[in-house]
């Protein structure tokens, strides 16, 4: 083989990037797989995974230079010195918030796997046919029955906890064993269950940790520090599951450090013939060919390459020629529900730090509810014990204070709603050519928000969460809508979408770009609308369906 010359390129290496990798070196393809930042090897590179607050400068927590020098990582929970090198340079990166967007990234190998919520819920028919219903955007080229293999095949593969419940818009899965509701939590659920006529469901959270050891992974150890990596390979992650599948085929070439600029377009062919890469390290530029290529960066770096990648047949980018390209930008919003103390329980406690909560699914807009706006929302939260920081208000001093604080406190319950945000065209992304990052390249320009249509959703997220809380029993609820700006549920969605005509979308029904039909994008770019679960599932099944998809059209020389 060549120098530079490969089988296939696979852009980014967290959810999406890893699945691509994985496939395509199983199906016999040679692979280079590109990441722009560096690389973090399993177990070796987890340098934080076991330390305890105490072994940390400042306890796990902020500093003033850190808050100075991340001024957009620090509008959330995400700031802290734990993790802090999972976590983009604000500085080497930057972008233009036109409107505010909180776009927190992770450019190393792995990107967001290794930080991510590990939620892992199906879309349904109630969500792929949902724009065609409601006349908003373009219809999804894709059903329910299309996706449901796919969904099962990744699913075996990565290995997702929870429980089988029978309700028809969130679909059941391939599962391993469920982890268990806290007593609180059974209770609560019970009374919900009741009290709605079984028309609301409080369910364990459907999380991709194993409850049970899978190919050469650990089952979850209950320390719940995901989010520093895990030595056990016990959460689904690019490096302990799809890249260690992906290299035992001896068909993949891992390069960190390689910034993808553009896809090299041949108008003769009209297809791609490779990719420009710049060194992230040396600043020297290469070119890496081969006969199909696969963009998973994450939805907005995904969409940079696309639009980087302008020639004179399309000088707003490849995939531009819809006009939809940057456009129907989305994310969940949410930080909006309720919370409260709960009694007599005084006597339980529960085992161990799980790393998973409770999920209600969506009620709204469902059979005979109507509401004033369109789609829905689910919960997320758990219940708990309050630990050794809070407040006890009769005292803050002196060995009684001291002895009350070994205790457990009183049990909490509190539920954030995370509601589905529209495809709207005005929520875009554009390039900013005045504007450059450390490597001297152009940033992107993010002018997005939230509308009306959220905003009256929000109003039922907050009070469907009190009524629900003290339906089963939760006193001193208190109701929170907080500081949310579109980005902060770090599941952007859309800027490349998939649809049924080349005129109004990005992508075809096999995530193809139309304007080049060996480029794929499987990662949240493609969507085209949100729904309410988390989506990275989605992205993993629409991966894996691609790469099939992919394989055969090669068989066949199409692509």
């Amino acid at each position: 083989m060549a120098e530079n010359v490969y089988d296939a390129i696979v852009v980014g290496s967290g959810i999406s990037g890893g699945w691509a990798a994985k496939e395509l070196t199983q199906k016999g393809l040679k692979t280079i797989m590109l990441e722009r930042g560096r690389n973090i090897e399993h177990v070796k590179d987890y340098t934080n995974a076991n330390k305890h607050p105490w072994e940390f400068p400042h306890a796990g927590g902020r500093t003033q230079e850190m808050i100075k020098n991340y001024p957009v990582l620090r509008r959330d929970y995400v700031l802290n010195e734990r993790n802090l090198d999972y976590w983009v340079n604000e500085k080497e990166s930057p972008y233009v918030e036109v409107k505010r967007f909180d776009w927190y990234r992770g450019y190393h190998v792995g990107g967001r796997s290794l930080m991510w919520g590990r939620q892992s819920y199906r879309l349904s028919d109630l969500d792929f046919e949902a724009n065609a219903k409601d006349g908003i955007a373009v219809d999804w080229p894709i059903r329910y029955d299309e996706m449901a293999p796919w969904y099962s095949y990744v699913e075996k593969f990565a290995g997702i906890s929870g429980s089988k419940e029978n309700i028809p818009h969130l679909p059941d899965g391939e599962f391993m064993p469920p982890m268990e509701l806290n007593c609180v939590e059974k209770d609560v659920a019970a009374r919900i269950k009741q009290h709605y006529n079984n028309n609301r469901h409080m369910i364990i959270g459907r999380a991709a940790n194993l409850t049970q050891p899978h190919h050469d992974r650990s089952n979850c150890q209950y320390r719940n520090k995901c989010w520093l990596g895990c030595p056990f390979g016990a959460y689904f992650s690019t490096q302990s599951a799809t890249l260690p599948a992906a290299m035992a085929t001896g068909n993949l070439t891992l390069r960190p450090f390689s910034i993808v600029t553009k896809v090299i377009y041949d108008k003769d062919t009209k297809k791609a013939k490779g990719v420009e890469v710049l060194d992230a390290e040396t600043n020297q530029t290469y070119e890496y060919f081969a006969k199909v290529i696969f963009l998973n960066a994450s939805a907005l770096n995904t969409t940079w390459v696309l639009m980087n990648s302008a020639t004179d047949v399309w000088p707003e980018g490849l995939g531009s020629s819809s006009g939809e390209l940057g456009h129907n930008l989305m994310d969940h919003h949410f930080k909006v529900g309720a919370s409260g103390m709960v009694e007599g329980y005084e006597d339980k406690y529960y085992y161990g730090r799980r790393p998973n909560g409770i999920y209600i699914p969506r009620y709204r807009n469902i059979g005979e509810d109507k509401r004033d706006y369109i789609r829905g929302f689910g919960y997320q939260g758990s219940a708990g014990r309050e630990g050794w920081s809070r407040e006890i208000a009769e005292m803050n001093i002196g060995g009684e204070f001291k002895d009350a604080l070994t205790e457990p406190g009183s049990w909490t319950m509190g539920i954030n709603g995370f509601g589905e945000t529209l495809p709207y065209h005005e929520n875009k992304v554009t390039l900013d050519k005045n504007k450059k990052d450390k490597w001297g390249l152009p940033v992107l320009a993010i002018d997005a928000e939230i509308k009306e249509n959220e905003r009256k959703m929000r109003k039922d997220m907050m009070n469907d969460a009190k009524e629900m809380l003290e339906i089963a029993g939760v006193k001193n609820v208190n109701t929170y809508d907080a500081d949310y700006g579109l980005g902060q549920g770090i599941h952007e969605m859309g800027t490349a979408r998939m649809g049924r005509d080349p005129k109004t979308s990005v992508l075809n029904a096999h995530n193809q770009v139309w304007d080049a039909t060996n480029v794929y994008v499987t990662d949240g770019a493609a969507m085209t609308s949100a729904g309410c679960q988390n989506p990275s599932l989605t992205y993993m099944a629409l991966t894996a369906r691609a790469v099939d998809h992919a394989v055969n059209e090669m068989k066949r020389q199409n692509i």
